[in-house]
């Protein structure tokens, strides 16, 4: 879909992926610096992801203290009461609202209500409604926990993971880039439908270039390993498909079928075999 440069960016996110035709479904949503509030981490959360941006401003970001009404007072926080101060989550607020909470996130499930439609909903003249509220002070509570997990000095695993999900997005929007090469990668549809038709071609070809690479890459391991080279799986683990330095995507394209006989792959090539780059056959001009 075409998502504008909105403040809205996060949600129309959530949109798409409340719109998802199959498949599994991403618990975790991390996203490079993207728009982001108090608010956007509740509705994220209702609705059971997990959202995870990555921060450009992480030392000016707020931690919030949350205790539910009747409960025993926390002793303290050890090390980290200093983070939090007195910034405390306003729980009644979100227990007030939590009926009227679940029937958004149920309209938002069955497509009653469209996602970005939801900051809105939730302010009147610059104010949030007391709904809006309620999602703002339940998200600080989600937006605590990404926080604690981001700066733990401990475990990283959580952090790797935010950082691998970010570097196969730049990855896949880097070959993207590479292959809507024409007009300098502009879309220049002055209509809707346009765009998304020219979004969805380049969709439909990265995901062959990714399918032609995966199948190559795993033909080359196996033959490696039948050569008797120890290929570790760790190490198999950290191959990409998005990598395409061995592509050329300029010069003329031929859309006939090429499909060798059989559906077997094309015999494999040695990377270190004198003028392939200059002849697809090895033989000099």
């Amino acid at each position: 879909m075409v998502v504008p440069g909105t403040p809205r960016d996060s949600l129309f996110i959530l949109d798409a992926l409340l719109n998802l035709d199959g498949g599994v479904k991403p618990e975790m949503i991390a996203t490079d610096n993207a728009s982001y509030s108090d608010m956007v981490f509740g509705i994220f959360k209702m609705l059971g992801y997990r959202f995870s941006p990555r921060f450009k401003d992480l030392q000016d970001q707020r931690f919030w203290k949350a205790q539910m009404p009747g409960a025993e007072p926390a002793d303290g926080y050890g090390p980290l009461e200093p983070l939090a101060r007195n910034n405390k989550v306003n729980v009644n607020k979100v227990l007030t609202a939590w009926p009227d909470m679940l029937r958004v996130a149920g309209s938002l499930v069955t497509n009653q209500v469209r996602a970005y439609d939801l900051l809105r909903m939730f302010g009147h003249e610059g104010r949030p409604t007391p709904l809006g509220q309620a999602f703002a002070e339940y998200g600080r509570i989600a937006k605590t926990l990404h926080l604690l997990a981001v700066v733990d000095p401990v475990d990283d695993t959580y952090r790797r993971q935010m950082h691998k999900q970010l570097t196969v997005q730049e990855s896949r929007h880097k070959l993207a880039r590479d292959i809507c090469h024409g007009k300098k990668g502009t879309i220049h549809q002055a209509y809707r439908d346009g765009m998304e038709d020219q979004l969805g071609s380049l969709g439909l070809v990265l995901n062959a270039v990714v399918l032609w690479t995966t199948r190559y890459i795993d033909a080359a391991v196996a033959q490696l390993r039948t050569e008797g080279h120890e290929i570790r799986d760790e190490d198999v683990a950290r191959l990409s498909p998005l990598k395409h330095k061995n592509l050329n995507l300029l010069g003329r394209y031929n859309f006939t079928a090429t499909q060798p006989a059989g559906g077997n792959l094309r015999p494999l090539r040695n990377p270190d075999t004198a003028g392939l780059d200059d002849d697809e056959d090895g033989a000099e001009d």
